[in-house]
């Protein structure tokens, strides 16, 4: 039975994930998802990007392969830039990790500190989430905010070059998160890497293509010595 370890994305639930995970355990692969410390395990710190280098190194063993997805896969690129022998092969899914200026994100979070004071009104919440599109961001406790700009701030200095690790890009065309341009990037920077788009995946495959998802992982595993 082949193994893989998942950290997942920006998320506060890993149930979405159930289909896949009972899909590849059908193909005979063991799933062990780890549980990213302030959003799916409970943690009331500001996290730096090294200390969850730190944590994904301590819970994902020498030479196993890992699939990140999204926030999980800035964690582990990170993790590779630190060592690269670390895993076998790692598995890149609408992974974050290339830094690029938004200035639409710069002015959203100028809107919301703006009108942070409906929030304290309780009959105004509902117009401040209408507002501002109740994102991951504006749900998150405060903690969870600040820790989310230390890992948009991370992708600045992210330095591609030293991984060799074997990388499977796999990314949806319908990617409005991290959009198919990013993963052109990160194709280019990872010197030992392959890239697949998916014309029908979002951002999230697990939700909107399980069964898709489950066979491109299975595929890429398959390939594996």
């Amino acid at each position: 039975m082949k193994k893989i370890y998942v950290v997942h994305g920006w998320t506060y639930t890993v149930e979405p994930w159930a289909t896949t995970i009972k899909l590849l355990k059908e193909h005979n692969v063991e799933i062990e998802m780890l549980h990213v410390p302030g959003l799916t395990s409970p943690s009331d710190k500001v996290w730096t990007i090294d200390q969850y280098v730190e944590w994904a190194d301590q819970h994902i063993p020498d030479g196993a392969v890992a699939l990140g997805h999204s926030n999980g896969g800035r964690i582990l690129l990170n993790l590779l830039s630190k060592k690269p022998e670390k895993l076998k092969h790692v598995i890149l899914l609408d992974a974050a990790g290339i830094y690029e200026e938004s200035k639409k994100r710069d002015a959203a979070r100028k809107v919301s500190k703006a009108l942070s004071p409906l929030k304290k009104i309780k009959p105004l919440r509902k117009v401040y989430h209408k507002l501002l599109g109740a994102s991951d961001y504006d749900r998150a406790p405060e903690n969870m905010k600040k820790t989310l700009a230390n890992m948009l701030e991370s992708d600045k200095t992210l330095d591609f070059k030293p991984i060799t690790t074997p990388a499977s890009i796999l990314w949806g065309r319908l990617d409005t998160v991290t959009p198919p341009r990013q993963a052109e990037k990160m194709h280019h920077r990872l010197s030992n890497s392959s890239l697949k788009f998916y014309d029908n995946w979002t951002h999230a495959p697990y939700i909107c293509d399980p069964e898709g998802l489950a066979k491109a992982i299975h595929k890429v595993l398959r390939g594996l010595k």
